[in-house]
């Protein structure tokens, strides 16, 4: 086993674990159909059991379809009080419109220096999930490529860059009626990157990084333009921005940091955020002690309902722990639909969700490419 040390592009992280025979898992990336099929089934059967197979639609009654599909960053990080807002990274969303890319740039700058955002800022879909069309913007001329970019009618945001590298993703659950909720993963998420020595062009080291090389695919489009060159010696590269598996991160099972502290902090702050009570939150944190204190940490995004415990993606995660966890999970959200249900809220049709999966669908094949 080999551990890597955090170097800038991942600091306050734990000690980077990697096996070279077993540096990318075998279910890593097959299709999404081979892991979910267990799951429709059973919620076929929990719909049986119910008389309502919708239920999960209103886990987060607050949110459109409690975050299954086709709901808005904004509309979630809105639900969000006075002490929740102290959390989260600000933000400001704007919708693309027909009005002159220049109209469109000054907008976004009023509005950034309103809330008091300075580049470099990370912009990305409104609508959007697995970190399509996320992109680090450090320069003027960086937010007008973007604003080009971007689809005609289609809302985006422009967040601040949070201070610090690390990165988590952290699955809350609350019961309705209860004050107290529990983590049930914390994913530890690494940016891939390759240090240079000098020597050897940018696609050597990648081509000879033990995981790096096994997705090639992933990033060599993202750095076509410096492929040829020579990284100094100690000089690191990261490989890609955004924190999404499926864009080449590297993620790690950390539920062993899972700490009362952390629960009891979560609890705090997302009993401020209305009618959430089932998502995994992506948060950038200081070191990986703080964050196990309930400090040092900030709120990026909170997922919903099609919220994954990401931490099975760790290379080392058999099998059968995938199925349990997915399956533990959505037996969670059934139960929390159940007691919403009882308490008055209304669950929507199922053609509504495939209305909206549909419009996602599309939608986010016209985004930008993702850093």
């Amino acid at each position: 086993m080999q551990f890597i040390e955090p170097h800038r592009v991942n600091a306050g992280m734990p000690k980077l674990e990697i096996c070279p025979k077993r540096s990318v898992s075998p279910y890593e990336f097959m299709p999404t159909w081979f892991f979910y099929t267990p799951v429709i089934v059973q919620c076929l059967a929990q719909g049986i059991r119910y008389g309502d197979i919708c239920l999960p639609l209103v886990a987060n009654p607050s949110i459109e379809l409690s975050g299954m599909v086709g709901e808005s960053k904004e509309a979630i990080l809105d639900l969000a009080g006075s002490y929740a807002k102290e959390w989260i990274e600000p933000f400001i969303a704007l919708t693309k419109t027909e009005a002159s890319l220049d109209t469109q740039v000054e907008n976004a700058l009023e509005k950034m220096e309103t809330a008091g955002i300075e580049f470099p800022i990370v912009a990305k879909p409104d609508l959007g999930c697995r970190g399509v069309g996320v992109k680090l913007i450090g320069t003027l001329q960086q937010l007008e490529h973007y604003i080009e970019d971007f689809p005609q009618g289609a809302r985006f945001l422009l967040q601040r860059k949070a201070p610090y590298e690390a990165e988590a993703g952290v699955f809350y659950v609350r019961y309705p009626g209860e004050s107290k909720g529990k983590i049930i993963s914390i994913t530890l998420k690494y940016a891939p990157s390759v240090v240079g020595d000098g020597k050897r062009t940018l696609k050597a080291l990648i081509e000879h990084c033990p995981r790096a090389s096994q997705l090639s695919h992933l990033y060599f489009p993202r750095h076509i333009d410096r492929l040829d060159s020579v990284p100094a010696e100690n000089e690191e590269v990261r490989l890609a921005f955004a924190g999404s598996h499926s864009r080449g991160s590297i993620f790690r099972d950390g539920n062993q940091y899972i700490s009362q502290a952390l629960t009891d902090k979560l609890d705090d702050i997302l009993k401020d955020v209305d009618g959430y009570y089932y998502g995994r939150l992506d948060v950038k944190f200081e070191n990986i002690q703080k964050l196990m204190q309930g400090e040092g940490f900030s709120i990026l995004e909170m997922n919903g309902a099609s919220s994954e415990a990401t931490h099975i993606w760790d290379s080392s995660t058999p099998l059968k722990h995938i199925f349990a966890t997915l399956l533990k999970q959505y037996r969670i959200l059934f139960e929390i639909g159940l007691l919403n249900k009882k308490r008055g809220f209304k669950t929507p049709k199922l053609k509504t969700l495939l209305k909206a999966w549909r419009a996602e669908k599309n939608l986010v094949s016209h985004y930008p490419s993702t850093d």
